[in-house]
């Protein structure tokens, strides 16, 4: 901070001082944002399980586990209170608390793998601060990047009414079809191999190029900069996301396994992991069909 900006800051209190200069440091920020979004949207999850019926395992594949945690665990973790999802209409309470239980998990699942692009954007910053440079707060790009999954998190919602209605999907929102399960695995498995995924990838693992030619220094300007690296997030990684309808969409293992593993793509990992996880994704789809086709017609 600057001489000028201290002397700024000598009519507030000590603790508003101190606030001002960590608010100033743009990786602290960033940090900060990633860090307390992603650990609310967890919490945020945890609870919404916690009011759903049934057992663990009717969530979806690996559930079960929780029944396995520490008994303070699974008291917060597993279903106890029973606030499925029905059949039927949901009314507009049941479409807030599906719309906020995917915006929730998109952010949980997704900013953390935003990581690398924020903290790229807030070294950019920090270097453009000691200079004496504006800068625009981090918050503005974590912003525009989460308004692009918050909208997928509309449509996800949307989606799972219609699946609902088709019984696809039963009252734990769980998937009610092996062949749906295994059709959207298979789907998921192909798009890893698609130009349009590896494009996406590519944008979302160098983002030090797109801020170097894209740089803005206005809080609308650096939205936009968030908003655009969220419509490449989205490129890479919505067929991934669509896999939590096969799976449960309240599973918590594979939303800790996906986001795992969509943060290890865009660190970096090569097309070799992109490809292997594809292969993963199909072999699992074909697994689900395989299954759903033995269970209506046994072998004699």
């Amino acid at each position: 901070m600057t001489d000028s900006a201290d002397r700024r800051l000598t009519h507030l209190p000590a603790a508003a001082t101190r606030l001002g200069a960590v608010l100033a440091r743009p990786k602290v920020v960033a940090v900060a944002c990633i860090v307390v979004v992603t650990v609310l949207g967890w919490l945020y999850l945890g609870f919404i399980i916690g009011t759903m019926g049934g057992p663990s395992a009717e969530l979806g594949p690996g559930m079960g586990a929780l029944d396995f945690l520490p008994r303070a665990v699974n008291a917060i973790c597993s279903p106890t209170f029973g606030l499925g999802m029905p059949h039927g209409a949901w009314g507009v309470a049941g479409f807030a608390l599906v719309a906020l239980m995917w915006g929730a998990m998109t952010l949980a699942m997704m900013l953390p793998t935003a990581g690398p692009m924020i903290f790229t954007y807030a070294e950019i910053a920090d270097t453009a601060a000691r200079k004496g440079e504006g800068i625009v707060s981090p918050f503005a790009l974590a912003a525009g990047y989460a308004a692009i999954w918050l909208g997928f998190a509309a449509l996800a919602t949307l989606a799972q009414f219609a699946l609902t209605r088709l019984a696809l999907i039963d009252e734990s929102m769980a998937s009610a079809s092996g062949l749906f399960s295994g059709a959207i695995f298979i789907g998921a498995g192909l798009y890893q191999f698609s130009a349009l995924k590896h494009a996406c990838l590519t944008q979302c693992r160098q983002p030090f190029p797109f801020f170097f030619s894209n740089w803005a220094t206005t809080p609308r300007g650096v939205f936009r900069l968030g908003v655009k690296q969220g419509v490449f997030c989205l490129g890479c990684c919505w067929a991934m996301m669509l896999v939590m309808f096969a799976v449960g969409v309240m599973n918590v293992i594979w939303m800790a396994g996906l986001g795992i593993v969509m943060t290890i793509e865009k660190i970096g990992s090569g097309k070799r992991f992109t490809h292997g996880v594809g292969v993963f994704l199909i072999l699992a789809g074909v697994a689900f069909i395989v299954s759903s086709l033995a269970a209506h017609w046994p072998v004699r």
